[in-house]
């Protein structure tokens, strides 16, 4: 039997990172990214996981805006496609993506900075407020 949960996951890119080196990983995978939270509720807890609303914030301003009902994939169609090449065990995270809306899309586009504040919001979970820590740019 599947016990499903749901969380927030800011899926955070440096893109200068992910255009250097043409892999998504690099951009992806640094310390710090990927922060998730503020909690997990249970299936049981959540009304209808097909039905949320979705919001992202930076610095106060609104950049992403969706519902769980604009998935391409659900999240039952990503356990059915992922178990048939890997196992999932208890506490396997599952990422399924985010609105459009991301800076990369924006014209021009409005990339991160040190010290912005980002928050993510999902209906009936809660919210998850970052800040970002440094410029990759010095990094790399």
């Amino acid at each position: 039997m599947i016990r499903r949960g749901y969380t927030i996951i800011n899926d955070v890119s440096a893109r200068n990172l992910q255009f250097k080196h043409q892999q998504w990983y690099r951009g992806k995978s640094l310390d710090g990214y990927t922060p998730m939270g503020p909690c997990i509720v249970t299936a049981d807890e959540v009304k209808d996981a097909r039905d949320l609303d979705i919001r992202c914030y930076v610095n106060n301003e609104k950049r992403q805006e969706s519902n769980t009902k604009n998935m391409i994939t659900s999240v039952e169609e990503a356990i059915s496609e992922l178990s048939q090449g890997m196992i999932l065990k208890a506490g396997t995270i599952i990422a399924t993506g985010t609105p459009g809306g991301v800076a990369m899309g924006m014209k021009p586009p409005v990339y991160l900075k040190s010290g912005d504040e980002i928050r993510c919001e999902i209906q009936g979970i809660g919210s998850l407020v970052n800040k970002v820590g440094y410029q990759i740019q010095q990094l790399y």
